[in-house]
């Protein structure tokens, strides 16, 4: 099976049974991981659930090459950091393959794209070249197809007015941004929001005092008049993403898992109380699958979750920076 058949045929009742056989994939194939693997001991022959798969930390992004040692790279992605970090780096293989993820995703949790004008407000991104988010939203306005989607750098009064006009026609739209950009635009004054989304996707790239989560979402609830702040959780690392609505629980797709793991035992897993963030990313299939990440967070008895922060000295990281 192909990985874009793979992640379309994933369910719940399979979803072992998939990431067994990219484990076993990434094992033979990513050198760096395998090292990790045959540290901890773990290797095809005795990881038969996911608990025992080894979760390697996203750190090591930052300096081992992770795709698969008979592919290159066509994309290289590297994450936000801050001034003088070193930026985790995803070599993607295979394009097609996190273009069917984030299009695929998206629509099961909003439905067809060519439902909603696309408006991206993400001006620290834009800036740079390297960016996941800037090319996932790039795709999202082509895959609109409707004239009025595109990216706002720095011109909120066009995109006020748009906003406005899309309003007055009832025109289903999508405000993704990164937060600072957002509490920028509703500082120009209320805004009524009826019928658009907005997704926040974290941050305040040292532009504004860092906000919790639901102080963030309370202050622009109440300038745009929206009932909910949608969020979005993502990384460089990772080629799938996780959306929250209006419970504030984050729902993946059927490829992408997330477990928390008692923070001084990396294979020891908590249900229902806090834990560390580790996430099984199935688009990942040419690089690493299985990541550790330093988000805190605890799972619901239906799948979704909530994160609640970070480690300690944790690195700070372009997306969802905020603690709740």
């Amino acid at each position: 099976m192909n990985p874009k058949e793979l992640l379309l045929n994933t369910t719940a009742s399979n979803f072992l049974e998939s990431a067994l056989q990219v484990f076993a994939y990434q094992y033979e194939h990513c050198t760096p991981y395998r090292e990790f693997c045959n540290h901890l001991k773990r290797d095809p022959s005795n990881v038969q659930k996911l608990e025992d798969l080894p979760f390697l930390p996203v750190s090591l992004f930052k300096d081992h090459k992770l795709i698969a040692s008979e592919k290159s790279p066509e994309l290289i992605f590297r994450s936000s950091g801050t001034t003088g970090s070193v930026p985790s780096t995803h070599y993607v293989a295979d394009p097609s393959l996190y273009e069917l993820s984030f299009n695929e995703g998206f629509e099961r949790s909003y439905g067809p794209l060519e439902d909603y004008v696309i408006l991206g407000l993400l001006p620290s991104y834009l800036e740079r070249k390297d960016a996941s988010l800037v090319y996932m939203v790039d795709h999202w306005i082509k895959k609109s197809g409707n004239a009025e989607s595109g990216f706002y750098l720095d011109d909120l009064e066009k995109l006020r007015s748009t906003i406005e006009g899309l309003e007055s026609k009832a025109q289903k739209y999508v405000l993704i941004g990164v937060s600072f950009a957002l509490l920028d635009l509703a500082s120009l004054g209320p805004l009524s929001i009826q019928h658009g989304i907005v997704i926040e996707t974290g941050g305040m790239k040292g532009r504004r005092k860092e906000l919790i989560r639901s102080e963030l979402h309370t202050e622009l609830k109440a300038s745009f008049g929206a009932k909910a702040i949608h969020s979005e959780y993502g990384m460089t690392e990772l080629l799938s993403q996780a959306y929250a609505g209006e419970t504030g629980r984050f729902s993946t797709p059927p490829w992408m898992k997330v477990l928390t793991r008692q923070p001084n035992d990396p294979f020891e897993y908590t249900q229902g109380a806090t834990g560390g963030i580790s996430i099984i990313d199935l688009a990942n299939y040419y690089s690493c699958s299985f990541l550790a990440t330093q988000d805190l967070g605890k799972i619901q008895t239906d799948g979704s979750f909530e994160i609640l922060g970070r480690f300690d000295q944790s690195d700070l990281r372009g997306c969802n920076l905020m603690v709740l």
